[in-house]
């Protein structure tokens, strides 16, 4: 199976989004310096992000994005919902009714074994994307990351999102 690299920039860009103090912001051009990649394909995976009802968008001069729920409450499979979508991965074509040898249409009222097979894959896959929250990635990823590093993140938001106006 091939993931999208959006679902992969969409995810980094709400654990970041996630170490933003309460009704800060980062726009998508700060989140694409962040990770060094096209600000307009970030600002795609944002709206994305935005249209799943995962973050918020903000419009103005001090606008950009934010979270909408807690970080426990979004888990890896509504990040890759919203990028890659609701549709399966694997679509049966139904080949075993073509060729020299086909299947009669009555002997394929059951989905064949392959596809069943992909199915269920697959649903194990976005099982285990669901027991996943982001809040799950976040403590994982702390435990990589140096103090000098978080010193660094925290610096780095603090002179590139926005502030909420009093």
């Amino acid at each position: 199976m091939k993931i999208n690299r959006g679902v992969e920039w969409a995810a980094h860009a709400c654990t970041l989004l996630a170490a933003l103090p309460k009704d800060w912001t980062l726009n998508a051009d700060n989140l694409a310096t962040y990770y060094d990649v096209p600000a307009a394909y970030m600002a795609k995976q944002m709206q994305a992000l935005s249209r799943a009802g995962l973050i918020r968008s903000v419009r103005g001069g001090g606008g950009g994005y934010s979270l909408l729920k807690p970080p426990h409450d979004i888990s890896l499979l509504d990040i890759y919902l919203a990028i890659e979508g609701h549709q399966p991965v694997f679509r049966c074509m139904e080949i075993r009714q073509n060729g020299p040898c086909p299947a009669n249409k009555s002997e394929c009222k059951m989905p064949c074994g392959i596809a069943t097979m992909f199915h269920n894959a697959e649903q194990v896959f976005r099982d285990s994307l669901d027991k996943t929250s982001l809040a799950d990635i976040i403590l994982e990823t702390a435990k990589d990351t140096s103090e000098a590093r978080a010193r660094d993140i925290y610096a780095w938001i603090s002179t590139h999102a926005f502030q909420p106006k009093p």
